[in-house]
């Protein structure tokens, strides 16, 4: 008869691979998230169309996601800090799901009530999706080792290209052939789905049905916060000082004000490219829709790129300052290149310069990356809450900016160097502002 306790003994030797199906979850989860949140730039064109709508009305209802996700970044954060990542992260993709479906209702409203509807449930969609990145940022730094956490944000950050590749083809297409409405009952109904199968999957470390010893090891040997969730037994009181300690450390304000800079590119692709394609460029809406993907698989093979660039130089034995700080100063040299678009005529060459740009930005995009680095481990969602409004503040500016230089100017050419210059400016921040990357420590009262 075989020996149990033998077989049990190697089984705990044998090393399982279960954070990285807690990764693929994540990337899953951050992919709708995303898509979510990128259907009013495909649906756009056609709503503009039919309720008559000018550039900057356009512009508002671009930035009313980012209103709501940027004032329940520090909520939501709190709440993941006080409840466990789990329960947090599952109400939030019931709760964005159905207030995408709920914005293809309203879009049956009569035309004088649409906009005002429509504007309430991006507000919603934004509000609902507040925790979704610290989350990510809490999982990555509870099942991640610090070598393999780059690549693991890089990941979970490439999502976002991943969805332009994934569904923006596929809203251009339901537009397209059956209004622009569908888009939100599709993606709502995707979204339910998709909290079940998270319920069921998504443990802490200690606690997965399917961990061995020898992962649990690993990752806590090599840096992984594996007692992380423990802090949301206890209670975690909403403290100004602590958020006081988070804007007055140097670091953290140059990573917070830098991933504004980078997010600034993330919102211009988000909102309003697919429109420059079809406005600037002379694409149809399903042309667009296509072309759109492009640049994103580009942003997707970057992104993942980037992280596995940076965790290389970690364990070639590189500082983590300067393994965090080298793709992302290289990524944004390349993304400024999206300002030559404006000297060129041809589409495809048009399509490769963006392509490129966006590459570059995946490539630089490490602000997750650093943030499971450095947040404080008694409060590592409060401070990944803190980091998304700064990043998202960009969600509501960006849009409307570029509305007011559409207005005022007829073309994009100002928008595009708008872009670029942040990337410049995210640049600045990381080679000037932040210093030394390393975990914060909180003084306590």
């Amino acid at each position: 008869m075989e020996d149990v306790s033998a077989v049990s003994t190697a089984g705990e030797r044998t090393r399982s691979r279960v954070r990285y199906f807690v990764l693929f979850m994540v990337f899953i989860v951050t992919t709708l998230n995303f898509a979510d949140r990128a259907t009013l730039s495909i649906t756009g064109s056609t709503m503009q169309k039919e309720l008559g709508l000018d550039p900057v009305q356009m512009g508002y209802l671009f930035s009313a996601f980012a209103w709501a996700y940027v004032l329940g970044q520090v909520p939501g954060g709190w709440l993941l800090d006080r409840f466990g990542t789990k329960r947090v992260y599952a109400w939030s993709i019931v709760l964005w799901s159905f207030f995408t479906l709920l914005a293809g209702v309203v879009g049956s409203l009569p035309a004088a009530s649409v906009v005002g509807a429509f504007f309430l449930c991006r507000l919603m969609v934004g509000f609902a999706e507040a925790p979704a990145f610290p989350g990510n940022s809490r999982l990555v730094a509870a099942w991640f080792p610090t070598a393999e956490r780059g690549t693991a944000s890089a990941i979970f950050n490439s999502a976002q290209y991943f969805a332009a590749v994934l569904f923006t083809p596929l809203m251009a297409y339901l537009t397209q052939a059956h209004g622009w409405r569908s888009v939100y009952f599709v993606m709502g109904g995707l979204g339910f789905v998709l909290a079940a199968l998270w319920l069921y999957t998504i443990h802490e470390p200690k606690a997965h049905p399917r961990i061995s010893r020898a992962e649990l090891e690993h990752i806590e040997r090599g840096g992984g916060l594996v007692n992380l969730e423990k802090g949301a037994v206890a209670k975690v009181p909403l403290q100004r000082g602590t958020i006081k300690q988070l804007l007055a450390n140097r670091m953290m304000m140059g990573i917070y004000v830098g991933q504004y800079c980078i997010n600034t590119l993330t919102y211009f692709f988000l909102t309003w490219f697919p429109v420059y394609l079809v406005q600037e460029r002379g694409m149809s809406i399903l042309k667009a829709g296509f072309v759109s993907s492009l640049p994103a698989v580009a942003g997707c093979i970057g992104g993942v790129l980037g992280g596995v660039i940076s965790d290389g130089l970690v364990r070639r034995g590189h500082s983590l300052t300067f393994a965090r700080k080298t793709p992302l100063v290289v990524g944004m040299l390349m993304s400024t290149s999206m300002v030559v678009c404006n000297y060129v005529d041809s589409q495809w060459l048009v399509v490769a310069i963006m392509s490129l740009a966006f590459f570059g930005k995946g490539v630089g995009a490490l602000g997750w990356a650093v943030m499971s680095d450095t947040s404080p481990k008694e409060v590592a969602g409060l401070s990944g809450g803190v980091f998304n409004t700064f990043g998202n503040t960009a969600g509501i500016t960006t849009p409307i900016i570029i509305g007011y230089l559409l207005k005022q100017s007829g073309s994009f050419a100002a928008a595009l160097v708008f872009v670029g210059a942040n990337a410049l400016l995210a640049i600045v921040c990381y080679l000037l502002v932040v210093g030394e990357i390393r975990r914060l420590e909180l003084k306590q009262a």
